[in-house]
């Protein structure tokens, strides 16, 4: 797979719509051509302290972000026609459906891959298939795991080396 767009989103709380952040990167003849990166006002607008630990955001960080649909609208044209590439894509996906879903957007029935599923039957004898064991097995270390946009740049790496 040369040409794919890797995703990562971060959510505030346990709803699937409440993306908080978003990073986004565009692979194009197997080289990186794009990356974009946007904090998201969530919906439900607060945070769960458990996901604030994991992620750090908070709503100092998102009070004055964009909402969901504003966002997309800037990411939609970067990945026009380019499946979609995530890390346990079950909950990207997830989360995509469902802020579409919040904001009544019509879904364009994106192609998800999973760098998660394909690490697992590429690298059955890791002890764990996280994303930054999965990355450091592709020879990308992963330095502020939870960020969406480094998140997302691992996932790329996976996705260029196993997929």
């Amino acid at each position: 797979m040369t040409d794919f767009a890797a995703i990562d989103f971060e959510t505030a709380n346990h709803h699937l719509s409440s993306v908080c952040s978003v990073g986004v990167i565009v692979v194009r003849g197997g080289t990186i051509v794009d990356k974009y990166y946007s904090l998201i006002q969530p919906e439900p607008n607060y945070y769960a302290s458990l996901n604030t630990r994991v992620h750090g955001l908070s709503c100092k960080h998102t009070d004055k972000a964009l909402v969901f649909s504003e966002v997309w609208k800037q990411i939609a044209p970067r990945i026009e026609g380019l499946p979609l590439v995530a890390h346990n894509k079950a909950f990207d996906e997830n989360c995509l459906k469902a802020v579409f879903r919040t904001y009544c957007l019509d879904y364009p029935d994106y192609k998800f891959y999973c760098t998660l599923k394909a690490g697992r039957k590429h690298f059955p004898f890791l002890s764990n298939h996280k994303l930054p064991t999965v990355a450091a097995q592709c020879g990308y270390y992963l330095t502020n795991h939870h960020h969406a946009l480094v998140d997302a740049e691992a996932c790329a790496f996976i996705a260029l080396a196993i997929l």
